[in-house]
C-alpha cells in the first residue's frame, strides 16, 4: 500500500518562530468580502452570520478542539471577511479569512497559535502562508493543543502509521532518498521500496508553485524535510499523500 503527499515547500516551512505579530498586517490581506455578526459556530471550521451566510475558514484544517476554540474567540462577535472571491461552494458556504479587527491577524492564525488547527498546503499567497505557518510553529514550539502529542508529525520510515490517516491532512517528516519523474508526476521518495514505502507525489500542475517558491526538487535528496498533504493508498508505485 502506498500514498502521496502534497509538498509544502521548504521556504514556507522555514518561517522563524515568533514573527506572527510582525506579519499580521501583511498576511492574508485579501479583498474585502463584507462584514457580519456571528450567531452560531456550526463546526470547527464553519460559522453562521446573522444574515444567514455560512462562512468556511480558509487556509486551515481544524483539530478536534477547534470548535470550542473558535466559539471562545468569535461567538457573538462582529467580523470582517476577506478572500480571493466570495463565490459560495456547492453547499452555499463562503470561504474566507475572518478578522475581528483590521489590526489583528485572522482568527485562523489565532486557532493555529492555540494548537487547534493545521495549515493547509494550498495557500498561494506567500505572506499569508508565512503568517499562518508562523502561528502554527509557535504552537508547536510551546506544545499547545494538538502539539502536546509527538504523534502529530508522522515518521516517513513508518508507512503503516501514515496509512492510518487515509483521507486526512497529515504532516510527515523524514529523509529524502531520491527524486524521480514518471510521466507527468514527480515522486519524492523516502524509501527504496516503491511498492510499499512512503513518497510524495507532485503533479505537473503543482510544479509552477514549487518553482515559484524557489525549490529545486533534486536538491532535496539526502535532506530531512517536513511535508503535508492528504494521505492516499495506491497500488503500484509507492506514494503516501496526494498533491492537491
Amino acid at each position: 500500500m502506498t500514498k502521496a503527499i502534497s509538498l509544502i515547500v521548504a521556504s514556507l516551512l522555514s518561517v522563524p518562530l515568533g514573527i506572527a505579530a510582525t506579519l499580521a498586517h501583511a498576511g492574508c490581506a485579501f479583498e474585502p468580502q463584507g462584514e457580519g455578526h456571528v450567531v452560531e459556530i456550526v463546526d470547527g471550521k464553519t460559522l453562521r452570520l446573522s444574515d444567514g451566510r455560512e462562512i468556511r475558514l480558509a487556509g486551515i484544517e481544524p483539530a478536534a478542539s477547534s470548535r470550542a476554540a473558535l466559539s471562545t474567540i468569535i461567538a457573538g462577535r462582529d467580523v470582517t471577511l476577506r478572500g480571493n472571491d466570495d463565490v459560495p461552494d456547492r453547499y452555499g458556504r463562503q470561504t474566507a479569512f475572518v478578522f475581528l479587527s483590521s489590526s489583528d491577524p485572522p482568527i485562523q492564525a489565532q486557532l493555529l497559535a492555540e494548537g487547534a488547527a493545521l495549515v493547509l498546503p494550498e495557500i498561494a499567497d506567500k505572506s499569508c502562508s508565512a503568517l499562518l505557518l508562523a502561528a502554527e510553529a509557535e504552537a508547536r514550539g510551546a506544545k499547545r493543543g494538538i502539539w502536546n502529542s509527538p504523534s502529530v508529525i508522522k515518521n516517513a520510515e513508518i508507512p503503516e502509521d501514515i496509512l492510518a490517516g487515509i483521507g486526512r491532512l497529515t504532516v510527515v517528516e523524514g529523509k529524502v532518498l531520491s527524486v524521480r519523474q514518471a510521466g507527468t508526476t514527480t515522486y519524492v521518495n523516502f524509501g527504496r521500496n516503491f511498492t510499499r514505502d512512503f513518497a510524495v507525489t507532485i503533479s505537473r500542475r503543482m510544479m509552477p508553485a514549487v518553482e515559484s517558491a524557489g525549490v529545486t526538487l533534486k536538491s532535496l535528496e539526502n535532506r530531512r524535510i517536513r511535508v503535508r498533504g492528504w494521505v492516499e493508498a495506491r497500488p503500484g508505485y509507492a506514494e503516501p499523500c496526494a498533491a492537491r
